[in-house]
């Protein structure tokens, strides 16, 4: 059984989280940008107040908003994991030890799959791409095209450098 607070009821998730969200985020834009001039925070407000008002007016506006909330969050989430990531990758400490650029682009690259495959792991999706991948019928090709991208990257990666090398060296 699930308990229906006031912050789960129907008037706050249809009406009051999206005028806060199209206020906020309006009032927030018209003060940053000044385009009403500066030190109008009254016009600001009633600007963002009658939008917001528009918006929670047109039920399909509203919709939109509250379908795409859930994906913002969790697209959110899943770019703070891998920004923190990352920073461990790309700082440096008190002496100075900075890595390699291509180290660096290596160990992000590899953040990068560590965080997709620890989203379809907490997805619950993880046994679908794993058989989709290597038990399926028809997983064969899909690892020779993968191979075959690979061996591609790999020798434009391998041109380009040695094309970048030859132009330094002379």
């Amino acid at each position: 059984m699930v308990l229906e607070t006031i912050l789960s009821s129907e008037l706050a998730v249809r009406v009051v989280y999206p005028f806060l969200l199209v206020f906020v985020l309006l009032f927030a834009i018209l003060e940053k940008s000044k385009i009403l001039g500066d030190e109008k925070h009254q016009i600001n407000s009633i600007i963002a107040l009658v939008i917001g008002l528009i918006t929670i007016a047109f039920s399909w506006a509203t919709d939109v908003i509250i379908n795409l909330m859930p994906f913002l969050a969790i697209s959110s989430v899943v770019l703070l994991v891998f920004l923190i990531l990352y920073g461990f990758i790309a700082s440096t400490n008190k002496d100075g030890l900075v890595l390699n650029k291509n180290l660096k682009t290596a160990l992000g690259v590899l953040a990068g799959i560590v965080v997709v495959i620890a989203l379809i792991v907490a997805t619950g999706q993880w046994s679908k791409v794993y058989n989709w991948m290597f038990v399926d019928y028809g997983s064969g090709p899909i690892w020779g095209n993968i191979l075959l991208v690979a061996v591609s990257l790999g020798a434009l990666v391998l041109v380009w450098t040695s094309g970048k090398n030859k132009k330094s060296g002379e």
